[in-house]
């Protein structure tokens, strides 16, 4: 994006008490348990929620030997849902396993070495922050993993596993300048209700601020800082109880916050011959390091695929005149420097491995955890000798 005004920017984030990020890390988990066993799985889950009910379904081709129905029990009592009164209970669910192996007419294309599917898959970095991510969608986040964190270390005994949290961030000329609005919304009990049973007291709202949203966001807030902690009053119904959830419907949530467009792929449950996933991760590993090595401030990068077939059908990139590098030239360079292929991308950022259930809740990018590989910046020097020669 790219403007010479004033404007706001809004991005969310939810916690992994969400019902759709409790599918997203289900699914995940379910894929890191199969990896452990069995590195070349087929691997597409996909998790259902309600009211006392789970339906796990998709297309799975391995030799590995899971419980399925444990491994969404874990998963569930993780995250903190262990009582009915929250929503769920992990002890008292009704798991119903509709999983098939994989369509023999994706595997004859994916044993060819192509791709699992077609699409489009984007990748973006930009200078805002340190991650080289948009600013709101990081902060949104950072709220969200603080939210949890209080929970869990027991500092707010009241928090439930559910909520949400957004930032508005506004910009002047392209420029972050300041935090204009915060919203928090948390899953409670009813012990910080107030006299109207209605709404939580004042005294939990001061509470929630201090310990939550100033740690995060002090130094970014001020006296015209809008700060919304519940607005809708209470919130003691939540989890799959309030809420259905799904794997992969918080597509925007798991990227860049709205800031670009998304191929329209979810991530989670998939191994890396889905290059809704693989090729999403490579095009923002490309995208951080073209940025990363001075070439752009702002960078997009779009990858095309179609199943079966190993290379890119396009490969497009969008400097948001931030450089005077003709997105021509960057083009040529990336095809020379970077693998695109779904094996050479699994290789070269070694997406055989268990590492993907750490990636289904807080963002899939701008993270600090070794295993993120597609966040390295190790092709620096390699792009900038490049576009010199």
């Amino acid at each position: 994006m790219s403007y010479k005004r004033k404007y706001f920017f809004t991005s969310e984030s939810v916690t992994e008490g969400h019902p759709d990020k409790l599918c997203d890390i289900i699914s995940d988990s379910i894929l890191d348990a199969i990896l452990k066993q069995d590195t070349k799985a087929r691997v597409a889950c996909e998790t259902f929620i309600s009211k006392g009910l789970l339906v796990v379904g998709g297309e799975i081709t391995t030799v590995a030997k899971i419980n399925t129905k444990n491994i969404i029990k874990e998963a569930i009592k993780k995250i903190g849902y262990n009582d009915p009164s929250l929503g769920l209970d992990y002890n008292a669910l009704t798991i119903v396993d509709v999983i098939n192996t994989q369509s023999q007419d994706i595997a004859i294309g994916v044993d060819n070495g192509g791709a699992g599917d077609q699409g489009m898959m984007i990748g973006f970095a930009c200078r805002e922050t340190p991650e080289f991510m948009p600013l709101p969608i990081i902060l949104a986040h950072k709220l969200a993993i603080r939210l949890t964190n209080v929970r869990k270390m027991g500092i707010l005994p009241y928090l439930c596993p559910d909520g949400k949290t957004q930032v508005t961030v506004e910009y002047e000329n392209s420029k972050p300048k300041k935090v204009n609005t915060i919203i928090l919304s948390t899953q409670h009990t009813k012990e910080i209700l107030d006299k109207s049973g209605n709404h939580i007291t004042n005294k939990s709202k001061e509470e929630i601020f201090n310990s939550v949203i100033k740690p995060v966001l002090g130094k970014l807030i001020d006296k015209t800082t809008n700060i919304h902690i519940n607005p809708a009053g209470k919130f003691l119904i939540g989890g799959p109880a309030a809420d259905t959830g799904l794997t992969g419907r918080k597509i925007i949530v798991d990227t860049y916050g709205g800031i670009v467009a998304h191929g329209g792929g979810a991530f989670s449950g998939k191994d890396s011959t889905k290059v809704d996933r693989s090729a999403c991760y490579m095009a923002r590993h490309i995208a951080k390091n073209i940025v990363a090595a001075n070439l752009v401030d702002e960078c997009t990068v779009r990858l095309a695929y179609a199943i079966g077939i190993s290379n890119p059908i396009s490969i497009t990139i969008d400097t948001h005149d931030s450089s005077k590098i003709s997105p021509e030239i960057l083009e040529s360079v990336v095809k020379k420097v970077f693998p695109l292929t779904p094996k050479e991308i699994t290789d070269y950022l070694k997406l055989r491995r268990p590492i993907f259930t750490k990636t289904a809740a807080y963002g899939h990018f701008g993270r600090t955890d070794k295993n993120f590989t597609w966040e390295e910046v190790n092709k620096v020097k390699e792009l900038k000798k490049s576009i010199k020669t």
